[in-house]
């Protein structure tokens, strides 16, 4: 029974591992920190499967750190998960804290694989073979940090007053994570998932996180009152919040007459990307796309092909196809599906995306002169 247990478990800590690669990458906030994780717990995934060809895996001693693994591995599952379902402004404000955990779950892992080579002197021999195996998890160092874009998201979130650029950058990191959503349909989904964390942390009794949580649905009602672009007195109204280690406090807010009721009936149609596609509404470019102009296409690629089109990847086919004076053929596709996602005129789209192709064009024959 004991060995069947054991063997048991050695095979739920690579189902875990397994299980947490999937899960990463569907991660909506914290993305990076998760493929971090992913990564590092993929190499114990090939430790362990060493160990299991092994008759190591039968004794009591190797059962011991291996069963303190599974719950650790159990628990970077749930941090994992949780960066996939939860509220993605919650996860924005808690930032630092989790990039704490994943530093302190790796630790916690690595300890326990530290244990099984020091289980008895007498299977030193048959350890020969996993040597490699822990070595390339000693030297397998990964940093957990917060991108600075979700930096500057959780100061905005984090703000007692909001302005309109403030609500610009939220609304840029939102479409990040809800790619296939408007605006108001983000928010609506943050708010929901933010009332189901409140109620849980009055089920657990946490003032603390009950008044950071309150905050957050304050803040996702208040860009909303920011977004129309219509004649509007004040763009936020004023709450008398402050943020005192880490933690909101005071967090009623007092709301005008403007509301969500404003944005739906007035049926505005939010637009993803204010400032990198803003020159696209304007019979200006704007001078970063004038002086750059393969970068701003660059994200306009990645963007309406939903991440199917890396930004390195739209650069490299324009570059090939700039060889034969072709960039207008290949900026067609793009030109019609920007379009479409923000119904601009084809005017201005017409004059964007002609200027870029033939300024690049320029460039890349210039390089061969």
């Amino acid at each position: 029974m004991g060995v069947s247990l054991a063997h048991h478990t050695g095979f739920n800590a690579v189902t875990l591992t397994n299980t947490i690669l999937s899960s990463a990458r569907n991660a909506a906030t914290h993305r990076q920190n998760c493929e971090q994780l992913a990564e590092h717990v993929r190499v114990i995934g090939n430790l362990l499967d060493k160990l299991r060809s092994t008759d190591l895996i039968k004794l009591p001693a190797v059962k011991e750190p291996l069963d303190e693994l599974e719950v650790a591995l159990k628990r970077a599952l749930e941090l994992v998960e949780s960066c996939r379902d939860k509220s993605c402004l919650y996860m924005l404000a808690m930032g630092w804290s989790v990039v704490y955990q994943f530093r302190q779950l790796q630790d916690e892992i690595d300890r326990y694989l530290r244990l099984v080579p020091l289980i008895s002197l007498v299977h030193e021999f048959r350890m020969q073979n996993l040597k490699e195996g822990l070595e390339a998890v000693e030297k397998d160092e990964r940093d957990y940090t917060l991108d600075q874009e979700d930096i500057e998201a959780q100061n905005v979130i984090l703000k007692p007053d909001r302005t309109k650029k403030d609500a610009d950058i939220l609304e840029k990191s939102l479409s990040r994570k809800y790619p296939d959503m408007d605006f108001h349909e983000a928010l609506q989904e943050e708010k929901e998932k933010l009332n189901v964390e409140l109620l849980r942390s009055r089920t657990q009794n946490d003032p603390d996180q009950c008044r950071v949580i309150e905050h957050l649905i304050d803040v996702t009602e208040n860009v909303v009152n920011v977004l129309p672009g219509k004649k509007v007195e004040k763009l936020l109204s004023n709450e008398p919040t402050y943020v005192v280690s880490g933690y909101i406090t005071n967090s009623k807010t007092s709301y005008g007459d403007f509301g969500v009721k404003n944005m739906e009936n007035e049926e505005v149609k939010s637009e993803w990307q204010a400032d990198l596609f803003g020159c696209c509404s304007e019979p200006c470019l704007s001078l970063k796309t004038l002086f750059y102009p393969c970068g701003t296409f660059s994200w306009i690629a990645n963007k309406v092909s939903k991440g199917k089109i890396s930004r390195e990847q739209a650069i490299n086919n324009l570059m090939a196809y700039s060889v034969f004076c072709g960039c207008c053929c290949y900026t067609c596709c793009t030109r019609r599906k920007l379009r479409q996602l923000f119904n601009v005129e084809v005017f201005c789209i017409s004059i964007y995306t002609y200027s870029c192709s033939l300024l690049y064009s320029l460039c890349f024959l210039w390089c061969f002169i």
